[in-house]
């Protein structure tokens, strides 16, 4: 996958979407990457739907729950692999050294991980609340959580990835390191739903994910550019 050749000849917004594309490009051509975790997602509901002996009244109590661990847990599969074929082929070196502004490209790249991951998982979460028999009315507040939480939970997760991009073995570190970051994502996203489902208000909820999101686009960027740096100069 190329880059940038020149890191003055292109603006921000231009180098940004140029990445972007080639990102989806590539997701496009290793389609694997993409479906991996949309497949283990549905298996995995599919298994707590059998586990549970399809008992509606039981599966609606936990289904929030579930479908956010397991949520979380298909974002973190997609992680691993966002930076290493980069990191391997030696392309990573360019994007970070060359790159101007360098948080831009690494934004791009985590902006296209969430679109075919946390973005897609938010489009078919209807499907999974209704195998585990969430009500309807539920099923915006469920989209509208996951829409807000997903972005933090690719942004946090890519630093976690950068940190672990150079080891041979890094699943376990990356698990060990990114999911600590992701509770109070899982708390106020499940909550918000089950709040919903009891007739209490969900505003506080949704306010917190909102701001949980915004710090980590504010954040998350420039330390996933730092630790790349550390990891290509190693």
């Amino acid at each position: 996958m190329g880059m940038i050749a020149a890191p003055t000849a292109t603006s921000a917004p231009r180098l940004f979407w140029s990445q972007f594309q080639r990102e989806l490009v590539s997701v496009v051509r290793s389609k694997e990457e993409a479906l991996n975790p949309l497949l283990f997602l549905f298996l995995a509901i599919s298994l707590f739907a059998l586990g549970a002996g399809g008992d509606p009244e039981v599966l609606q109590n936990i289904a929030p729950a579930i479908i956010w661990v397991l949520v979380l847990l298909a974002n973190m599969m997609s992680l691993e692999g966002l930076f290493r074929r980069d990191y391997e082929d030696g392309t990573l070196e360019q994007l970070i050294l060359l790159a101007q502004p360098g948080f831009v490209p690494v934004l791009a790249k985590i902006a296209a991980q969430w679109c075919v991951s946390g973005l897609a998982m938010t489009l078919l979460a209807p499907i999974a609340g209704l195998i585990l028999f969430l009500p309807s009315t539920v099923l915006p507040t469920l989209m509208i959580t996951l829409l807000l939480g997903t972005p933090a939970l690719s942004l946090l997760g890519a630093v976690g990835a950068a940190l672990t991009v150079g080891l041979r073995r890094g699943g376990v570190l990356l698990a060990i390191l990114v999911l600590p970051l992701y509770v109070p994502v899982l708390i106020f996203g499940s909550s918000a739903v089950i709040q919903h489902m009891d007739g209490i208000g969900t505003q506080a909820q949704i306010y917190w994910l909102m701001a949980i999101t915004m710090i980590s686009i504010t954040l998350a960027p420039f330390l996933v550019h730092a630790a790349l740096k550390i990891s290509v100069e190693q």
